[in-house]
């Protein structure tokens, strides 16, 4: 079953139709002088095979080659002279280098080789009336090596273009991957800060909501309280749902992040939970901190603080940023609980692993474990790396 190439309606028409012209004119030369009816009969066949492969040169490259070699084995065969006619074998080669198969794009390289040694022996052959001289010799390698240059031109050339079609199809699938891992790191940087967002706004939710349960009856102000700290928190947390949504369905826009100018809100956020935060900073150093190295300190916080509200014994928690001029340590500490410990993460960049991994994007590093009786979560982010 033949099997052919894709082409558009334009190229089979332009092929066909460039196919039809020679096919005209090729007759035309051919009968020109032509009075004995087998030079007639031969010259028909001979341009209705040349013209047929130059229709389906590109169509079926294969099939083109094979119609290239009935047509030069007509003329041979009614011992024609050379002719206008035979330039569509060039064409043929050119597109059997360039768009045929493996086997045809071999099978082209052959034939260049076989009619560069069919040529010479046919010309001279049919020329010679004695035994071959010196002068034949010499005119039979000329005609060897012009034949051979011209017909393995021909394919060569269609083996660059099949090489630089090659390489650029490479090259359409290498940014094509490129940009499939680009929105895959898009949609797990979004993940992380959805789970991020939710983990942190339910933790202060439940925490808030259970106080006010428990101190309802004896303080009904603290559910008042409890209330409007439900409410900040989780309007809070719908906008950046949103804004995170947002950027799923469009992914052009990065929108706003987080700052370390919003810690102090994050830092109100946990006070009014319940936690009794004790928060040490050591001064900025001159300019301003990358935005890359600013989210990773602000999700981190975000995270740790979260699961030392959910997993705590002990309401106090200890946080230190100490800035330098080219890194930032934070820390926090915490008394964790050593009957419900903190739950190893799915994958995906949840929890611990979620961290480490934000940590890691800006080129720094994040430990988290036990340590004399506390949870510690360390990071330590590099700042010259980034700016």
């Amino acid at each position: 079953m033949l099997s052919f190439r894709p082409l558009q309606r334009y190229q089979k028409i332009t092929d066909l139709v460039v196919a039809g012209v020679f096919g005209l004119l090729a007759v035309a030369a051919e009968q020109v002088g032509t009075v004995e009816a087998p030079q007639i009969v031969g010259g028909a066949l001979m341009v209705a095979a040349f013209a047929a492969a130059l229709a389906l040169r590109r169509l079926h490259p294969g099939l083109a080659l094979i119609l290239a070699w009935v047509g030069a084995s007509v003329q041979m065969g009614f011992g024609m002279a050379p002719s206008p006619t035979n330039l569509a074998i060039f064409a043929v080669l050119y597109t059997a280098g360039a768009y045929g198969g493996t086997r045809v794009f071999w099978s082209g390289f052959g034939s260049a080789i076989a009619g560069a040694v069919v040529v010479p022996v046919y010309l001279v052959g049919r020329g010679m009336t004695g035994p071959p001289t010196a002068d034949v010799w010499f005119i039979g390698a000329a005609l060897l090596l012009a034949a051979g240059f011209a017909l393995m031109l021909a394919w060569v050339s269609g083996a660059l273009v099949r090489t630089a079609m090659r390489a650029s199809a490479n090259s359409r699938a290498q940014q094509a991957a490129e940009a499939e891992m680009i929105a895959e790191q898009q949609r797990v940087r979004i993940a992380r800060d959805m789970h991020d967002v939710v983990a942190h706004s339910l933790a202060v939710v439940i925490a808030q909501a259970d106080g006010a349960r428990y101190a309802a009856a004896a303080d009904p102000g603290a559910t008042s309280a409890a209330l409007a700290t439900i409410s900040s928190t989780a309007r809070s947390a719908l906008t950046d749902v949103r804004l995170l949504l947002t950027q799923l369905r469009h992914s052009q826009g990065e929108g706003p992040q987080p700052t370390l100018a919003d810690l102090d809100e994050l830092y109100d956020r946990m006070r009014a939970a319940g936690v009794v935060l004790d928060v040490v900073v050591a001064p900025l150093p001159p300019g301003e901190p990358p935005g890359a190295v600013q989210l990773a300190v602000y999700r981190i916080m975000q995270e740790a603080l979260t699961n030392a509200l959910r997993h705590g014994v002990d309401p106090r928690v200890r946080v230190h940023l100490g800035w330098f001029d080219d890194r930032v340590d934070l820390s926090v500490r915490n008394a964790r609980s050593t009957t419900s410990p903190l739950p190893t993460p799915p994958p995906g960049g949840h929890g611990v692993i979620g961290m480490r991994e934000r940590a890691q994007l800006v080129g720094g590093s994040l430990t988290a474990g036990p340590e004399y009786g506390e949870f510690v979560v360390r990071a330590t982010l590099p700042i010259g790396a980034n700016g």
